[in-house]
């Protein structure tokens, strides 16, 4: 059986962290081990999944991306890093320790969970802008992730998926010394990729195979997923999509 559906990024983005709450590593970390959150537009989704709480979401927030001609508009919305970084221990939160300081205590079976500014799911990769001067969260985080086997976890929704092999874009990007203006670094990254694919097979146990993309009145960036699986996965599939169908955009 199959069925097609069309999501809108804010959509994809709850799809996304329902399906991370999900997760078995993650549910395995959250019954005994640590998950650590590092802040991010689709993680403070993961946010309100992995606690029930809702959130202000732009206050769980690093960098972003807006359009050059609505900077001025959307510069006056509220974005912070006001909400401190979530952090969870057998399932309880832990006050006081942003993401990367909960690393020095965690290991192998915890979980580490940062998003991504591009993928190529083609290829598996994913990559981050950076503007940090030490290189951001990830900076802080990766060495220590690496060397102690903790997952590191990227949730990133399919609209940042690109063609290009994100490796030889990072050496091209980081290789230019002509600056002009801002320019971050492009890094890429290490872990598990965790897109809508993987979600809809967490939740439903279903194939997602995205078939288009883009829209307009509000489905710019969107997303149309041809869905495939026995019948009741399929209506399984179809609750979740129903759950999340009309998620107001991250901004307005």
């Amino acid at each position: 059986m199959q069925i097609q559906f069309v999501l809108t990024v804010a959509e994809c983005k709850r799809l996304i962290a329902k399906g991370v709450a999900e997760y078995d590593p993650v549910t395995q970390a959250l019954q005994k081990g640590t998950v650590a959150l590092a802040k991010g537009s689709t993680n403070s989704y993961i946010y309100e999944e992995l606690t029930g709480e809702k959130i202000s979401r732009p206050d769980y927030m690093t960098g972003k991306t807006m359009p050059a001609s609505e900077a001025n508009r959307l510069k006056k919305a509220e974005f912070s890093s006001s909400i401190p970084d979530l952090v969870l221990t057998d399932g309880k939160p832990v006050e006081g320790r942003s993401a990367t300081e909960a690393l020095a205590d965690m290991g192998e079976g915890d979980v580490f969970i940062k998003g991504a500014n591009a993928v190529n799911y083609r290829l598996q990769q994913a990559a981050l802008l950076i503007g940090h001067p030490t290189g951001g969260t990830w900076g802080a985080a990766v060495g220590t992730c690496v060397a102690r086997r903790i997952r590191m976890l990227i949730p990133v929704g399919l609209e940042k998926d690109i063609s290009t092999d994100l490796v030889a874009a990072a050496h091209a990007v980081n290789g230019d010394d002509e600056r002009v203006g801002q320019k971050p670094a492009l890094w890429p990254m290490t872990g598990d990729i965790f897109t809508e694919i993987e979600a809809f097979d967490v939740l439903a146990d279903v194939e997602a195979i995205p078939i288009a993309a883009g829209g307009l009145g509000g489905a710019e960036g969107a997303m149309r997923f041809l869905v495939m699986g026995e019948p009741e996965s399929v209506e399984r599939a179809r609750e979740i999509v129903d759950s999340v169908l009309g998620e107001p955009p991250f901004v307005g």
